[in-house]
């Protein structure tokens, strides 16, 4: 976006989304530093006490997942997260090559379209898919002991341990991702300080456009 454009401030973010959405990054830091000391990565506060605090942090998780969901259905902000085609080819074009030009992103935020085509995509995917399988493999990994006597016996700990491992590393790939994604606003700050004050910078001539206008009927 061009440095000389005319922007206003709109209030995008609640307190309660800005509250799930950094609590939750900093439990997923530390779930991924606790899991890989686990896994004999690295030492930090040795295997005992690491163990422990990743399963307080992987319940923890749970916990504020299902009051995260809980609110996206009670406010309707689940219409975020639907999918579309509208403008996705555009914004694929614009991260592959627009971006590199300076061109102006081709879909802006707003009150009823929060994310673009391509981050409804991906955010769908990371909390229906992703995250759960995440979660669940956790909750079986942390109940291994009990697995006789609720006859899941079937289940390879291996596969588990697998799985958990490989959701984690896709977390971390997503994560490295999302964060350099937040210094292609136009300032390189400008959508970290949205996340914390609420207030998003968009231009100010902006107008709502033919998706968009789709969401709101």
């Amino acid at each position: 976006m061009a440095a000389d454009h005319k922007m206003k401030k709109i209030y995008l973010y609640t307190r309660f989304e800005r509250f799930w959405h950094w609590t939750q990054a900093v439990l997923i830091i530390l779930l991924m530093l606790t899991g890989l000391e686990v896994h004999g990565v690295f030492t930090w506060l040795g295997f005992k006490e690491a163990v422990n605090l990743h399963n307080t942090l992987g319940i923890s998780w749970l916990v504020l997942f299902v009051f995260i969901i809980f609110w996206l259905l009670t406010t309707g902000e689940w219409k975020q997260y639907i999918p579309t085609t509208k403008k996705l080819f555009a914004v694929a074009m614009y991260y592959s090559s627009g971006i590199f030009k300076g061109d102006p992103h081709p879909v802006q935020k707003s009150k009823v379209a929060k994310h673009n085509p391509l981050q409804r995509l991906v955010y769908l995917g990371l909390s229906a898919i992703l995250l759960p399988l995440q979660m669940i493999t956790g909750l079986l990994y942390w109940t291994y002991n009990d697995w006789s006597a609720w006859g899941l016996d079937f289940i390879s700990l291996n596969a588990v341990a697998t799985v958990h491992m490989a959701c984690a590393y896709a977390l971390l790939a997503f994560l490295v991702v999302h964060i350099y994604m937040t210094t292609t606003g136009h300032t390189i700050s400008a959508h970290i300080a949205a996340m914390f004050s609420g207030w998003e910078e968009v231009p100010e001539d902006y107008k709502a456009e033919d998706w968009e206008i789709h969401e709101r009927s």
